[in-house]
């Protein structure tokens, strides 16, 4: 499949790198609920378990906290499984394994164990799904010394990024923005031009103010510096794609170009990475901020019934508004120019 160009849903990316995964790599093993007959309840899947046999796309019971202890043994055996969470909020159950097991097997016996497992995560709201089905819990994991975290946001990362993560020895969650399942764009089917699984994405350069976000808030900052360009303010996107590690060198070198700084998540911002962020960065960028950087989260409420979802999550005016606050603009907050 090198070089070839494929117009892909971000769903399907993500089956197609699975796909190449399986056929790179005999060690990989596909399991979680209803992935396999059914191919998962997204069809990131589909089809997945017809190519390539039960016994390497698996159907499992309903139990997460089984499923990671199965894929925990099949990689002390040199197994390279990947996990589905069928939705966010069925991770719980998981956890202890997780932060407690796969995440510190590495450190526990000196770096003799690896345990390169992926778990993949459907994550964020605008669905209409019922409760347990629209949460953000990455920053759970972004704190826990020895997990990797990361985020997809089109098409062509999230083909990249699924293969980076089988291919690192490192256990990966892996959040998939699942309200963008469904956007389309172009997929290189090689692994040629992909950055680092680690690396932040310039989306769009700008000079006036930097926006930080990832998952499925990265297509609302891109509007966000449509709409602000037609008022003449240059705006610059910074896609994450990373939770843990942080690419902080390139959030950086961003802030200190447009020395203002503006941060967007779906997660409730207590204790979020929006609160990580905007003190690493006021601590490196000091001199240079011209402003406050400003979050504009979910609000700290458990996540509401669907008829209420739109007010819970940033749109594209709550974030023009910080924008007008980092920039000294009418804003709500002020309702004056500074």
């Amino acid at each position: 499949m090198s070089g070839e160009i494929v117009q892909k849903t971000l769903g399907a990316a993500i089956g197609l790198g699975l796909d190449g995964a399986l056929a790179a790599d005999d060690r990989v093993l596909l399991m979680g609920e209803d992935i396999g007959r059914l191919g998962g309840v997204f069809r990131v899947t589909d089809g997945l378990q017809k190519k390539w046999g039960a016994d390497r796309v698996i159907d499992t019971p309903l139990a997460e906290a089984g499923i990671l202890g199965t894929a925990v043994g099949l990689a002390y055996r040199g197994y390279r499984p990947v996990v589905e969470i069928q939705f966010d909020g069925f991770i719980y159950p998981a956890f202890d394994q997780i932060v407690a097991q796969v995440a510190k097997l590495h450190y526990r016996t000196r770096g003799a164990v690896r345990m390169p497992i992926t778990i993949r995560v459907p994550f964020g709201g605008g669905i209409g799904a019922v409760e347990h089905h629209s949460e953000s819990p990455e920053a759970y994991f972004a704190h826990t010394a020895g997990l990797r975290v990361v985020a997809c946001s089109h098409p062509q990362d999230a083909y990249w990024m699924i293969r980076q993560a089988i291919a690192c020895d490192d256990p990966v969650l892996f959040f998939e923005p699942k309200r963008r399942y469904w956007v389309t764009g172009e997929v290189d089917a090689s692994l040629d031009a992909a950055p680092p699984l680690e690396a932040a994405r310039v989306v769009v350069e700008g000079t006036d103010a930097t926006i930080v976000t990832y998952g499925p808030l990265v297509a609302t900052a891109l509007d966000a510096a449509l709409a602000a360009a037609d008022e003449g303010i240059s705006l610059e996107v910074i896609d994450l794609r990373s939770l843990s590690p942080v690419d902080f060198d390139t959030v950086e070198a961003s802030v200190r170009k447009t020395g203002r700084l503006v941060i967007t998540h779906e997660a409730q911002q207590f204790g979020g990475l929006g609160a990580e962020l905007a003190t690493s960065i006021t601590e490196r960028c000091f001199t240079h901020l011209l402003a406050a950087p400003a979050r504009v989260t979910g609000h700290d409420i458990p996540y509401p019934p669907s008829r209420l979802e739109e007010h819970f999550l940033p749109d594209l005016d709550r974030v023009l508004d910080a924008v007008d606050r980092v920039l000294g603009r009418a804003n709500s907050l002020t309702g004056w120019t500074l």
